[in-house]
């Protein structure tokens, strides 16, 4: 039978009191609260916890505290990244980022969603839909990214979209649900 940890990373229903997957949250909250704790000078430091935090780190990464994200180890960001001020990863299961990507402040990326029968939701089960976010890409403040969405190849998410389907490349899309508004 799969361990809770292996029903998570494949996107199946688990039980997230799990004492294992307790422990990875309790050690990642420990390193973002190290994190957030640097100061603007400390890139190396940062550069060591992000290091030691996200599953891969591409080269020139800059993440501003705070930033909180549930395991860490399923983040997976390319080159030249930035995330503004207060961004969150919820990853229970992948989330990859590719090159060039920015983030405004406050942009949220959801993988972990629940059961839709209240029963389920209730006994506290949940599961995870990967999110991959092309090269390119900008999400604009307090954007929304829901479970198991795709942002195309050098696409724009305006500022307080809520991305709910995937997204083509080369595109602008904006409002809640997100829709394209321009092709780029």
């Amino acid at each position: 039978m799969p361990s809770e940890k292996a029903k998570m990373l494949d996107g199946d229903l688990y039980d997230p009191s799990d004492a294992q997957l307790v422990a990875e949250r309790r050690a990642a909250r420990e390193l973002t609260q190290q994190y957030n704790g640097t100061g603007h000078d400390e890139t190396a430091r940062r550069r060591e916890i992000l290091d030691d935090l996200f599953g891969s780190v591409g080269g020139e990464i800059t993440v501003e505290p705070p930033f909180r994200c549930d395991y860490g180890y399923n983040v997976h960001v390319g080159d030249s990244f930035y995330a503004n001020f207060g961004c969150v990863v919820l990853d229970v299961c992948r989330v990859e980022f590719g090159d060039r990507c920015m983030l405004g402040p406050g942009v949220h990326v959801y993988t972990a969603t629940h059961p839709l029968d209240a029963d389920e939701r209730a006994a506290g089960a949940e599961y995870g839909k990967p999110v991959t976010v092309g090269d390119d890409v900008w999400l604009g403040g307090k954007a929304v990214l829901n479970p198991g969405v795709t942002v195309g190849d050098g696409s724009v998410v305006g500022s307080g979209a809520v991305v709910t389907e995937d997204v083509p490349a080369g595109v602008v899309v904006q409002g809640n649900p997100a829709s394209i508004v321009k092709e780029l």
